[in-house]
């Protein structure tokens, strides 16, 4: 199984980390897309610096469970669906052929770029098998599956199918650990730790979920669909 994970911004791949680390785990190839360069994500360091600090960060998360490292590397709030960010798109989905790909819920998430990124997932599957539509990487081997994954702190987002990710809460953690230009930003912003924002969205899918730390998902409806009988964990 091939499995590829869109993050909007560098550590929004958190949301999903726990069951990238089970596919890793059970012997599945995973890559991390990020897709903005996160650079107002900063309140101390000007753009240029953040993007580069948030680069590195994001490098060394898709590191600790060895996932493929896709920078994209695009202008941070102002990610929209054009032809050219969609030839983009569609060439780095190419170039990885994946089974599954897990992105942002287009109409429930909050944040444009996150909407942005899933809608351009959409559009572009179909898209990925077609010959015609010329990108570097030749046309994928089979259109991927498509996996919305939940919202920050779950807001509009009503789960379709849990993972329980109990046994890999701990790379998680590592994983967000290494987005430490955003531990201050956390606290600034909204007075909580990065890791308490986190594990106790994490938790609270575990309670629905009848386990200790879950992420939940949504599943768009598509034509054509897959009938494989494999999907998420």
């Amino acid at each position: 199984m091939r499995v590829m994970a869109f993050s909007p911004h560098p550590d929004d791949e958190i949301s999903c980390a726990g069951t990238l680390a089970k596919y890793v785990a059970n012997g599945d190839e995973v890559a991390i897309v990020f897709v903005t360069n996160g650079e107002v994500g900063s309140a101390t360091m000007d753009r240029k610096q953040t993007a580069a600090t948030r680069k590195e960060e994001a490098r060394a998360s898709a590191a600790v469970i060895g996932a493929k490292f896709f920078w994209m590397g695009l202008q941070d709030e102002f990610l929209y669906t054009g032809e050219k960010v969609r030839l983009q798109i569609l060439e780095v989905i190419r170039e990885f052929d994946p089974d599954i790909i897990i992105c942002p819920d287009k109409e429930n998430d909050y944040h444009p770029d996150h909407i942005s990124t899933g809608q351009l997932v959409w559009d572009v599957r179909v898209m990925t098998t077609v010959p015609n539509i010329p990108t570097a990487s030749p046309p994928c081997t089979k259109i991927p599956r498509i996996y919305y994954m939940d919202t920050v702190i779950g807001i509009n987002f009503i789960p379709e199918l849990y993972v329980d990710v109990s046994q890999y809460w701990e790379m998680k953690a590592r994983m967000l650990a290494c987005h430490k230009s955003q531990q201050g930003w956390m606290k600034d912003q909204y007075d909580v730790t990065h890791e308490e924002f986190v594990k106790i969205h994490t938790m609270f899918r575990g309670f629905q979920a009848g386990c200790r730390y879950a992420e939940a998902f949504r599943i768009p409806k598509f034509f054509p669909e897959r009938l494989e009988s494999d999907g998420l964990l």
